[in-house]
């Protein structure tokens, strides 16, 4: 037992001294467990988790950033998105604010776009194609010609109408899949988040972008010694794991 324990002891010496010595002073910085706390808070508020948010805030004792209300209602734009339910979310979107829709055309356009692709792929195979083209005619045709990079949206959308959606150049076979969705969907809150004269990034992310710039900075100049690799410690970072979340989103993208 003594030798055993000898062992782990040895053991457990020579795992910390083989760490990097950046390695071993990150893990001596103790930071405040309330600053944490209202970097979470954030997240989940400006992100759209309301009962997350909520339930959260009590529990860490901090008062909320927005009423649950409020993220609510982004909530429920957000999830008609994901689930191609655009017609809803742009209902919903007027009945919250209608000027937001109003007074961004390119968002306005996204979501209409988003709407003829989700025509498009009900019509698809073999369905009723005329819904989809009297949509594109009548709410996108107009607007279309107001800038090159609407024509070029419409153009490249009517082209599902045109081939085989089993053998789609890649950047048409995109338009197909939940990242359109998720862009849109992003989009959308940050307009709604500016409208409500909110912050429209969660904190957190300026602060990885920040702990990134501030890496490839000391790399460049050569002043201190890095590991190879410092991991964030986001999700495991070297897995690739998605689990259900509150508002039908995936791991937030600090990039």
């Amino acid at each position: 037992m003594i030798l055993t324990h000898v062992e782990q002891t040895s053991s457990a010496s020579t795992t910390r001294s083989m760490k990097h010595v950046f390695a071993r002073q990150v893990e001596e910085v103790k930071t405040p467990k309330s600053d944490i706390n209202a970097i979470i808070l954030d997240y989940l508020t400006v992100a759209g988790y309301p009962n997350a948010a909520a339930k959260f805030s009590t529990e860490a004792n901090l008062s909320p950033q927005q009423p649950s209300s409020a993220i609510q209602a982004r909530q429920r734009i957000q999830t008609f998105i994901y689930r191609g339910e655009i017609e809803n979310a742009i209902h919903a979107m007027n009945d919250l604010d209608p000027s937001i829709l109003d007074e961004d055309e390119p968002l306005h356009f996204a979501l209409l776009r988003l709407q003829l692709v989700e025509l498009i792929r009900k019509s698809r195979p073999g369905g009723d194609i005329g819904p989809a083209l009297e949509f594109a005619q009548t709410q996108l045709g107009p607007k279309a010609p107001r800038t090159p990079q609407f024509l070029e949206d419409l153009e490249k959308t009517m082209s599902l109408l045109v081939f085989d959606h089993d053998n789609l150049d890649p950047s048409l076979a995109a338009l197909l899949q939940p990242g359109l969705r998720r862009e849109v969907a992003d989009k959308v809150n940050k307009a709604i988040l500016e409208r409500q004269q909110q912050r429209m990034d969660a904190a957190i992310r300026h602060l990885v972008q920040m702990r990134a710039w501030s890496e490839d900075v000391v790399r460049k100049e050569g002043k201190k010694d890095l590991p190879a690799r410092i991991d964030l410690g986001l999700d495991g970072d070297d897995s690739d794991r998605h689990g259900g979340a509150e508002n039908g989103t995936e791991p937030m993208n600090t990039t």
